[in-house]
């Protein structure tokens, strides 16, 4: 008997729909107040990755990763600076993106 095609792994790793809007939402908002420009995703075997860039021609300043195999062991999704540094990892993906939103707040100068 042969096995269902769902239970065959997937050839490549992709954010659903919700981890897309939930990404998106936060990309708005950055490229709102100046601080990105532009964006790239690769949907490799293993991991599916969010680039975020200041300039186009730039490398990624950070690196949005869902790694479902790391689910148990050390969190599917982390975020990571230019430098390799990995800023936040979790298992969900709203609280793993909180790091980034603390860009967002800037003391504003009273008038």
């Amino acid at each position: 008997m042969k096995a269902p095609i769902s239970s065959f792994p997937p050839t490549q790793i992709s954010f659903d729909r919700k981890e897309l809007n939930t990404i998106t939402s936060l990309y708005g908002r950055m490229v709102a107040a100046g601080e990105w420009r532009d964006y790239s995703m690769s949907f490799l075997r293993d991991v599916a990755v969010f680039s975020v860039f200041r300039r186009t021609a730039e490398n990624p300043i950070y690196r949005i990763e869902k790694r479902p195999k790391l689910r148990v062991k050390q969190r599917q999704y982390a975020v990571i600076a230019m430098d390799g540094h990995i800023l936040k990892r979790g298992n969900d993906l709203k609280t793993v993106l909180r790091v980034l939103e603390k860009k967002l707040i800037r003391a504003v100068d009273p008038l």
